[in-house]
């Protein structure tokens, strides 16, 4: 496996800066991070990195090529538990996501379902949290298999926070083109066990999100779906890092993998903790 980085590291700043950042600190891989429909005022006045959904996506791997920076993934993380609406995260907007990653030869569109924020959302039955994230995922799925491109999905919410959710999800979708990304802090911080969510899903796993947890947060565990980026290195925490290592290593993961940690110092401290665990850079 080798190691990329969140290209979200530099705040207020165009994804050019956050590329040049990443390529200074060494690493040759980065994902698609934050991505919309349409037009940004932030990123046309310069203080934004984000990816336009519409855009000519050659011209975003250009981007990241110009920085001899691999592009690994392209996020679409959504909202799959609240009603569909033009101005919220979702089908629309993953479809989209498929898209553009086929055009340039990107394998994998992560995403998740997100934690309510209505009252309908709130009051869904487990029942209907499944058939919510089935139904919103049902056009992406069937694009992506004929894309050639693999969605997956990833621990950020009250379903897939839970490795018996998270087969029953695999099992109601029924596609090839689904698969998993771990994100190690956001699946601890719900309340799973990383370990046990490499053993039992093993090859389904095609991607990886490191985030380390401070030992702080384990008031919130089971409380708090998902968090943007870890504040600490890797080794640091509580989520036991190099036992998920070496799990991954074990069922033979050899795919990409992703720092989704904020700071210079972390960043840099995470890359060297994965390095003595036998994860290369390349």
């Amino acid at each position: 496996m080798n190691i990329g980085c969140f290209a979200l590291n530099t705040p207020f700043s165009p994804l050019d800066v956050q590329l040049a950042q990443i390529a200074a600190w060494g690493f040759k891989y980065a994902d698609v991070t934050d991505n919309c429909d349409g037009a940004s005022l932030g990123v046309e006045f310069g203080f934004a990195a984000v990816a336009s959904l519409d855009a000519n996506p050659h011209d975003i791997r250009r981007k990241f090529a110009a920085h001899d920076i691999e592009i690994t993934c392209w996020c679409a993380h959504a909202n799959l538990l609240d009603p569909a609406a033009p101005w919220r995260f979702g089908t629309g907007q993953i479809i989209k996501a498929i898209r553009a990653a086929a055009l340039i030869g990107v394998k994998h569109v992560i995403t998740t379902e997100g934690e309510p924020t209505t009252p309908f959302g709130h009051a869904l039955t487990t029942d209907e949290q499944i058939f919510s994230i089935r139904e919103k995922l049902s056009e992406p799925l069937r694009l992506a298999e004929d894309l050639g491109v693999q969605v997956l999905i990833e621990p950020h919410g009250p379903v897939t926070d839970s490795i018996a959710l998270t087969e029953r999800v695999l099992d109601a979708c029924n596609s090839p083109a689904l698969g998993l990304n771990l994100d190690t802090g956001n699946l601890w911080l719900g309340g799973g066990d990383p370990v046990a969510y490499v053993k039992k899903f093993g090859s389904k796993i095609a991607h990886v999100h490191w985030k380390d947890m401070p030992a702080e947060m384990e008031a919130n565990r089971g409380k708090v779906f998902g968090c943007g980026m870890a504040t600490i290195a890797l080794g640091e925490g509580v989520v036991g890092i190099a036992e998920v290592v070496s799990e991954l290593q074990r069922v033979g993961f050899s795919g990409h993998t992703t720092l989704e940690i904020a700071g210079e110092a972390a960043v840099l401290a995470s890359r060297d903790f994965l390095s003595r665990h036998g994860v290369g850079t390349r």
